[in-house]
């Protein structure tokens, strides 16, 4: 049976800031924006190229806005796309990699400056913020694993 991940939900203080931070400045496609009452609203928005989309608003999570740490993108470019998030206004960290050569440690205790030395797919990091902190590494994957 195939499940896919279809969405993720993200703790923010304030659903206006967000919406405007993913769809005016990332350019995120807005797919919904239910404000259903006073306490429950639903905005949902969708990185370009992906079929997995990100909801916040009001009700829909006891985590804490910011709390949020790990959400990764997949690029195939990550020297374009720092500079595309950086156009937009967006503070990007890296690109870096991790001392052991495998996915990034938690914290940035383990990051060595720069793009992977061969440029190997899965090697390169970059990371930012949104407005309420939670954190989004970008991956730089030319080539896909065997069976993904």
């Amino acid at each position: 049976m195939d499940m896919k991940l279809e969405v993720v939900v993200l703790p923010v203080s304030d659903v206006d800031r967000a919406k405007a931070f993913y769809t005016e400045r990332l350019g995120w496609r807005l797919d919904a924006d239910l404000p259903i009452d006073e306490g429950y609203r639903i905005v949902q928005v969708t990185p370009p190229g992906s079929e997995c989309s990100v909801i916040f608003g009001r009700g829909l999570t006891a985590q804490e806005p910011g709390t949020l740490h790990g959400l990764q993108l997949t690029i195939t470019d990550i020297v374009e796309a720092q500079k595309e998030l950086e156009s937009y206004g967006v503070r990007v960290f890296g690109p870096f990699r991790d001392e052991t050569g495998a996915f990034h440690h938690a914290g940035d205790t383990h990051r060595v400056p720069g793009l992977h030395p061969e440029r190997a797919s899965y090697g390169t990091f970059a990371a930012f913020a949104d407005p309420d902190g939670n954190e989004w590494f970008l991956q730089e994957v030319t080539q896909r694993a065997p069976g993904r």
